[in-house]
């Protein structure tokens, strides 16, 4: 059995909050995937040579969502390991807390097929991958959004 090639991959992405209506909302986006079906991500993307990471996430979440962002802090990082044309590939995604200050929804780019706004209780159950809804449920916990540590309480 032959084995894989290993490689490291970065990205920057963001979570970008919006309070309207007593609820605390946040952008997703959906694309389908041949063996995934449809899935349901934050926005992120890979670094322009020279890009900082905070660069390279207000860009992405830009073009990804057609909203214009500003950063309001820093949030965590995630890492995961998938493999693609024979390579292992270790990816670390660093993400950040953003504010929406303009732009519109529908003119996000192709690489999501839809994008909307989600209060951040239904995130748990509508993102796709785990470290996305654990990477919001801290999110939700340094916002202070009600309910946000009862999963946490309850484990």
């Amino acid at each position: 059995m032959a084995r894989l090639r290993t490689s490291t991959a970065t990205s920057a992405g963001g979570i970008v909050v919006r309070h309207e209506s007593g609820r605390t909302w946040l952008v997703v986006g959906s694309r389908r995937r041949e063996r995934d079906g449809r899935t349901w991500t934050l926005p992120k993307g890979t670094p322009n040579p020279g890009e900082s990471r905070e660069e390279t996430a207000v860009r992405e979440v830009e073009e990804e969502t057609g909203l214009q962002v500003r950063i309001s802090q820093p949030l965590d990082s995630i890492a995961y390991t998938f493999v693609q044309s024979g390579t292992r590939i270790h990816k670390t995604v660093h993400y950040f807390l953003m504010d929406a200050v303009g732009g519109d929804l529908a003119s996000h780019d192709h690489e999501f097929d839809e994008v909307r706004w989600i209060p951040f209780d239904v995130a748990s159950t509508m993102l796709t991958f785990e470290t996305e809804r654990e990477l919001v449920q801290r999110a939700a916990e340094r916002l202070g959004i009600p309910g946000a540590t009862a999963a946490e309480a309850a484990s």
